[in-house]
């Protein structure tokens, strides 16, 4: 957590930013499914090899309806209707889009509208850099969030996927394996401090 008073300090409610790709939806199991329907002659490339079909995979998930037909990670659209409605809670999904982002952004808003309704449309955060922006705790699968806030005001939660699981992370880092996992501990843990 950053040197300052979060978002949700004794003035005000707890503020939660969860991300999407990969926390809410399933970027990775589309990315495979994807990969394999546009190119069922190429080997099934691990993560850690990709490098070489960077363009391949790139050309996957910048495709139009890539972005709208990705699955909801399970457990995580019940974890946020849960959360909208607990009391001194505000919850944003915070999201990047892509740099050739043409589909990316319309789609990430249907998405939304989708899965979790017009409530959640207009808690939408999109922003390339995470940490300007204000909040007690963020929910991110990304296991470093780097930007123009050295400080930022939340605690980075890492949200357990195939590409962090080897990360150790250092104490008081925390991390929320999936949305099975007691996220509302974190939250009313977050409250207490």
């Amino acid at each position: 957590m950053g040197s300052g008073v979060g978002a949700g300090s004794a003035a005000g409610p707890l503020r939660v930013l969860v991300d999407m790709d990969g926390v809410l939806a399933d970027f990775e199991g589309a990315v495979l499914r994807g990969f394999r329907a546009r190119f069922p002659g190429e080997p099934r490339v691990e993560l850690a090899a990709r490098r070489g079909f960077s363009a391949k995979v790139a050309s996957v998930y910048e495709s139009p309806g890539f972005f709208l037909g990705l699955d909801p990670i399970p457990g995580a659209l019940e974890a946020m209707q849960e959360m909208i409605h607990m009391q001194d809670t505000e919850v944003f999904i915070c999201t990047s889009p892509l740099r050739k982002y043409e589909h990316c952004i319309v789609e990430k808003y249907k998405w939304v509208e989708k899965h979790l309704g017009p409530e959640f449309v207009e808690r939408i955060i999109l922003t390339r850099d995470k940490t300007v922006v204000s909040a007690d705790l963020l929910f991110d699968d990304k296991d470093t969030i780097r930007g123009a806030e050295l400080n930022p005001s939340w605690e980075h939660v890492l949200f357990t996927c195939c590409h962090n699981r080897h990360v150790q992370l250092q104490a008081p880092r925390r991390r929320l394996l999936s949305w099975a996992d007691d996220w509302k501990a974190i939250l009313e843990s977050k409250r207490r401090q």
